[in-house]
């Protein structure tokens, strides 16, 4: 039986943690934050949703097999460390390309990001993963 408060509260509560990930992931490559903790802020909010729902709906709000988005951000964050080879540097030697111009500053690209990105999906993934077998077990 489920909770119309809970299950109201949750969706609210998911949508503005699921923000908060995205801004965290944003925010992690100059300031603390980054893909880890971006990703287990927004595996917490599916793993709010799945307590106030059930597991099944909380995997139809996701649309993507959490697996196959921890395995695509292993990729992806591989990816954001090869980039460097093509500069001539090391393995996972931060670049930085410039995309546009804003008036008189450029909007950076880095392959920090890049790497964060594939970091927070990993975690992402790898967490709900982990939480929907354990929840399904129940």
């Amino acid at each position: 039986m489920q909770s119309l408060i809970l299950t109201t509260t949750t969706r609210l509560m998911a949508a503005l943690l699921l923000l908060f990930s995205v801004y965290s992931l944003l925010r992690g490559h100059n300031l603390p934050g980054g893909g880890f903790i971006g990703g287990l802020i927004g595996a917490t909010a599916f793993i709010l949703y799945t307590i106030a729902t059930s597991v099944d709906e909380a995997r139809s709000a996701l649309r993507v097999d959490p697996s196959n988005l921890a395995m695509v951000g292993v990729g992806v964050a591989a990816l954001g460390g090869i980039g460097a080879g093509f500069a001539g540097d090391p393995f996972f030697t931060g670049q930085w390309r410039f995309l546009f111009r804003d008036g008189d500053s450029y909007v950076p690209l880095s392959t920090v990001l890049i790497f964060d990105i594939g970091v927070y999906m990993a975690v992402f993934g790898g967490i709900l993963t982990l939480v929907f077998a354990l929840e399904q077990e129940i």
